[in-house]
């Protein structure tokens, strides 16, 4: 394999096996990086080291632990001798755990999609930024954010929870890049409009939504996008292309933030 745009760097995924994060680390594999990827124990996670070559260190866990984030950063140090970048991507709608409208939410719905979508990715923020201090060479953290976090569509998508916490990430990633800018520590978060991956099955799958999002997303003939169509700015955003840029939320969503459907 020749030079990539991330050869030779270190890059912990923390959600890389499926969907969007195995898209990425597919991306990121074909560019040269090392790879320390987190998953569920449930993942066939010998199958995606597999796919990946042996530039690839894989973690069986939740990143709603606090400690994995931590532990996956001592094996990326143990296994390729540094750690240059960090990218979470874990985390998922909370509807089926009572997430909905604000006076509709349960409180388990509200603390199972906070859990899973902004406290997880605060967990691996800190171990990130904690380990680039400590090294002294700075870094980069990349978090996954959504247009429902300042882009609402309330026929279809009427998850408060859940935007709340895509909201809180894009929070904590822009105030976390002031601080840390003087350490060279750059954070950046990349919002997604609809994708079809595994946790969006029940909008992919409705009808209704998919006629909304030829309007909503009209780039391409007005499509749900694909995971591979965030690849492109992930491996930027993550590679020394990117070293100035800092404090950014880069939508990557067919036109939803720009288009109303009639």
């Amino acid at each position: 394999m020749g030079h990539g745009r991330l050869h030779g760097l270190s890059i912990v995924i923390v959600g890389g096996t499926a969907g969007l994060g195995l898209s990425a680390a597919r991306a990121c594999s074909r560019e040269g990086a090392h790879l320390t990827i987190v998953g569920r124990p449930s993942a066939d996670l010998d199958a995606v080291a597999v796919e990946l070559e042996l530039r690839t260190a894989v973690v069986a866990a939740d990143a709603g632990d606090p400690a994995v984030a931590q532990e996956a950063i001592r094996q990326a140090v143990a296994a390729f001798e540094r750690v240059d970048a960090v990218f979470h991507v874990a985390g998922g709608s909370g509807r089926r755990f009572g997430d909905g409208p604000l006076d509709q939410i349960s409180n388990e719905g509200w603390e199972h999609t906070l859990n899973a979508n902004l406290t997880s990715l605060f967990y691996t923020s800190r171990a990130a930024v904690t380990h680039f201090m400590q090294a002294g060479r700075g870094g980069t953290v990349l978090n996954m954010s959504s247009v429902l976090g300042f882009s609402p569509a309330p026929r279809h998508f009427a998850t408060h929870a859940y935007a709340a916490a895509k909201a809180g990430v894009i929070g904590l990633t822009v105030a976390c890049a002031a601080y840390y800018a003087r350490h060279n520590i750059r954070f950046n978060a990349i919002a997604p409009g609809l994708v079809d991956t595994p946790a969006a099955v029940r909008a992919t799958n409705d009808m209704q939504v998919r006629e909304y999002i030829k309007q909503k997303q009209p780039l391409d003939g007005g499509r749900i996008g694909r995971p591979e169509d965030l690849d492109g700015a992930i491996v930027y955003l993550l590679s020394s292309e990117s070293g100035f840029v800092t404090g950014q939320v880069l939508s990557v969503d067919g036109g939803w933030c720009v288009s109303e459907p009639a």
